[in-house]
């Protein structure tokens, strides 16, 4: 086991290695299922390929590890030779049949993609939030779990407050930990969807991320009362808005008084106000 895991997982869970002792049977791949709690969702399709070549010239050299269910077997540790060996053509597959229970099943499979480091931050934050809804952990238990600090399970978990659309840029690597940490801080849900798309499209850095959100949180000179009036926005208005955001991928607002109004574009840092100049003039 990694020294970095907790001691519960050491003393909790079994070793996971084969040994001469072990019985070792083949299955069938059509009688396994993937492990319903595996934390990760993608895999390297080109790395399964690898494995699959290697398979084909010399066979799955470690057997899986499986535990019995209904109607067949579900795999605990080897969901990418499984993966390998269907992609190969292979029917069966090498396997050690184990008892574990439910818990042991969620925590081999974190502790797996841990050693590995496979997981993205947000299948990591779904990792944790699942282990701790299915057993009733606190933040404080699971952090002794998996050799974690407190704080660092907290910051995680946090990110699964974001939008869908910044979870799936942090899945996919356009977005960092670190960008996304940042992101999470702001109240607004519109304006995380901004800073992100800015991140993506310049490329920010962190620092540069985190120098954007402090100017949001700058004092703004107080403005004179707008008149309020009892008529119902014009919807073309807000369409033109949601066009012109799409556009330039910031905050627009259009006000509107009679026939005549202003138009408002929000920009972040020296950067971002760079970058609408560029657009504008590219319109004239």
């Amino acid at each position: 086991m990694s020294k970095r895991l907790g001691r519960g997982l050491d003393a909790l869970i079994p070793s996971l290695s084969v040994s001469e002792e072990d019985k070792v049977i083949e299955v069938s791949l059509a009688q396994l299922r993937p492990n319903p709690y595996q934390p990760r969702k993608t895999f390297d399709d080109e790395a399964i390929k690898e494995l699959a070549e290697s398979i084909k010239q010399h066979g799955v050299i470690q057997p899986i590890i499986v535990r019995t269910v209904l109607k067949g077997y579900e795999i605990i540790a080897g969901e990418r030779r499984f993966r390998a060996s269907q992609l190969c053509g292979n029917t069966t597959i090498p396997a050690v049949v184990r008892n574990f229970s439910d818990l042991q099943v969620m925590e081999i499979a974190l502790i797996e993609n841990l050693q590995r480091e496979d997981l993205n931050a947000i299948e990591l934050s779904q990792a944790y939030q699942a282990l701790m809804d299915k057993f009733n952990l606190t933040q404080e238990e699971l952090s002794m779990k998996v050799g974690k600090s407190r704080s660092h399970i907290a910051n995680f978990l946090r990110l699964l407050t974001l939008p869908e659309q910044i979870k799936e840029n942090v899945s996919r690597g356009t977005l960092s930990m670190g960008h996304a940490r940042a992101i999470v801080g702001v109240k607004e849900d519109v304006r995380k969807k901004e800073l992100a798309e800015l991140t993506i499209a310049n490329e920010w850095s962190v620092r540069q991320l985190e120098e954007a959100i402090k100017n949001l949180d700058q004092p703004v000179p107080p403005k004179e009362k707008e008149p309020v009036s009892n008529k119902k926005r014009d919807p073309y208005i807000n369409e033109v808005e949601e066009s012109l955001r799409e556009r330039f991928k910031t905050t627009v607002r259009i006000k509107q008084a009679k026939d005549k109004g202003r138009i408002e574009l929000m920009y972040y840092n020296k950067q971002d106000l760079e970058r609408l100049l560029e657009l504008l003039q590219q319109l004239s």
